[in-house]
């Protein structure tokens, strides 16, 4: 009779997800990120800037589960980590797979992002960007 195959249920209960939210989490850095925006925030635009910092305010905050976080910190890294689909470096596009990695991950927790989260992001925005060049009508 030999081995069965396992069922979809069994093969995804032997998932570990502990181990793959860690090294989501060792690919991630504060010091990354910041380096990241810097980098290529201007290039990315106010809005993916603004919804980047929304993920990482939200993702500081004691309020949001831990399911959320686990979105947030997997959309960050991705924005870090130097391996896209599209280069960062490809003019015009090769931001756009990081702006909808981001933009994907707003949508998923936009629950979580409460007033506090919105206000530190819309400050570290205007200190980025200076604050006249601030659309109100963009961070809604």
């Amino acid at each position: 009779m030999g081995r069965q195959r396992k069922g979809f249920e069994d093969e995804f209960n032997d998932i570990d997800l502990e181990s793959g939210i860690q090294n989501v989490e060792k690919r991630y850095s504060d010091k990354r990120f910041w380096s990241k925006v810097k980098r290529y925030g201007k290039r990315a635009g106010k809005k993916t800037v603004y919804y980047s910092l929304l993920l990482f305010y939200a993702a500081k905050s004691p309020a949001v589960p831990k399911s959320s976080k686990m979105i947030i910190v997997g959309a960050l890294s991705y924005l870090i980590f130097p391996v896209d689909l599209i280069p960062d470096f490809i003019p015009i596009v090769g931001l756009a797979d990081d702006s909808a990695v981001i933009a994907t991950a707003v949508y998923k927790v936009i629950s979580h992002i409460d007033d506090d989260v919105k206000y530190n992001a819309k400050k570290r925005l205007g200190k980025f960007f200076g604050d006249r060049d601030i659309d109100e009508k963009m961070l809604k």
